[in-house]
C-alpha cells in the first residue's frame, strides 16, 4: 500500500514536469518547428503521390520538375512570413503610415527589431528548407527535371541516334514504358545517377542549413546588445505581454459590446432576469450597419466594432421607449 501511495503521488509530479517541458518547448519554438517540419514531410509525400506525373516530353520535363521543386518552397516561405504574428506587429510598428511621425526609434530598438526579423526569417525557412531537402532526398522531381541533360555519349546504343531523337529518348526515361528495350540498362543507370546527384544536393542543403543556423545563432548572441539573462527576460516579457494583452483586449471588447447591445436592445445576453427590452428603430439599424474605422484622426475617438458609437444616451429621447416584461 505504501508503494502504491508513493506511485500515485508521483503522477502529479510527472504531469507537472511534462507540462513544464512542453511549455518550454513551445516557448522556445522547438516544438512548433518540429511540428512544421513533420507536417511538411507528410504533405510532400502526399503531394508527390497524388499530383506529380512527369510529362516525359522534350522541353517540358525541366520546367515541370523545377516547378514542383521550387514553387511549393516559395509558397511555404511566404506563408511562413504571413502566419507569424510578430511579422505583422513589426510591419505595423515600423512601416505603417498611421504610426506617430514624432516617434523616434532608438538604436537599441533597431537592433532588437533586426534580431526579431532574423528570428522570424529562421522560423519561416523551416518549412521550405524541409520541402527542398525531402524532395531532393527522394529524387523524383530532380530526375524528371534533369532527364533531358543526361550525358549518354559512352553508351554504344546511342552512337547512331540523332541529337533530336536522343533528346526525345532521354525525356522519356522518367516514364518506364517510354524507353526502348535496348536502352533499359542505360535508363536504369541514368536514373541511379540522377538519384545520386539529387540526394547529394539534399545532404549538402541540410549541412549548409545546419551550419547557417549555428552561425546565425552565434552571431545573433554576439551582436545582441542584451546579455543571456536579459535576452531570456526579454523573450519572456514579450510572450507575457502578448498573452496578457490578448486577455485584456478580449475582456475589454466584450464589456464594450455588452454595453452597446444593452443600449440597443435593453438587456445583456445571458441574463436571466430580463425585465425591460427595447425595440431598435430603423435609424438604429442603419447606424450600426454603416462601416466604421478604427482610427479616423487624432482628435476622434477610435471605433471598436460594427455597432459603432451611435447608440448612446444622447439619442435616448428620440428612440422608442423600453417595454417592461411582467412575469
Amino acid at each position: 500500500m505504501i508503494r502504491k501511495g508513493h506511485l500515485f503521488q508521483s503522477f502529479p509530479t510527472m504531469s507537472r514536469t511534462l507540462n513544464n517541458i512542453v511549455s518550454s518547448l513551445q516557448r522556445s519554438g522547438t516544438f512548433i518547428n518540429s511540428l512544421i517540419a513533420a507536417l511538411t514531410v507528410g504533405g510532400q509525400q502526399l503531394f508527390s503521390s497524388f499530383t506529380f506525373s512527369c510529362p516525359c516530353q522534350v522541353g517540358k520535363n525541366f520546367y515541370y520538375g523545377s516547378a514542383f521543386l521550387v514553387i511549393p518552397a516559395l509558397i511555404l516561405l511566404v506563408a511562413g512570413y504571413a502566419l507569424r504574428s510578430q511579422m505583422w506587429t513589426m510591419t505595423s510598428e515600423y512601416c505603417c503610415s498611421c504610426a506617430p511621425s514624432h516617434r523616434r526609434i532608438s538604436p537599441l530598438e533597431r537592433k532588437l527589431a533586426c534580431l526579431r526579423f532574423f528570428s522570424i526569417t529562421g522560423r519561416a525557412l523551416v518549412a521550405p528548407l524541409t520541402w527542398l531537402a525531402v524532395t531532393l532526398l527522394t529524387g523524383t522531381y530532380y530526375e524528371c527535371a534533369a532527364s533531358e541533360f543526361a550525358s549518354v555519349d559512352h553508351y554504344p546504343v546511342f552512337d547512331n541516334v540523332s541529337a533530336s531523337k536522343r533528346k526525345e529518348i532521354l525525356a522519356g526515361f522518367p516514364c518506364p514504358k517510354s524507353a526502348p528495350s535496348d536502352m533499359i540498362l542505360a535508363r536504369d543507370e541514368v536514373a541511379l545517377l540522377h538519384r545520386f546527384q539529387s540526394q547529394m544536393l539534399g545532404w549538402i542543403l541540410i549541412t549548409l542549413a545546419t551550419i547557417a543556423i549555428l552561425v546565425s545563432c552565434c552571431l545573433a548572441r554576439c551582436c545582441s546588445p542584451l546579455t543571456s539573462l536579459q535576452h531570456c527576460y526579454w523573450t519572456n516579457h514579450l510572450h507575457n505581454e502578448r498573452e496578457l494583452f490578448e486577455q485584456a483586449a478580449e475582456q475589454h471588447s466584450r464589456l464594450i459590446i455588452m454595453q452597446r447591445i444593452k443600449k440597443l436592445f435593453g438587456f445583456i445576453p445571458g441574463k436571466e432576469d430580463v425585465k425591460h427590452i427595447r425595440i431598435p428603430s430603423c435609424q438604429d439599424w442603419r447606424d450600426i450597419s454603416a462601416p466604421s474605422l478604427f482610427c479616423m484622426g487624432e482628435d476622434l475617438q477610435g471605433r471598436y466594432s460594427f455597432l459603432g458609437d451611435r447608440v448612446d444616451e444622447d439619442n435616448e429621447e428620440s428612440k422608442p421607449e423600453a417595454i417592461e416584461l411582467k412575469p
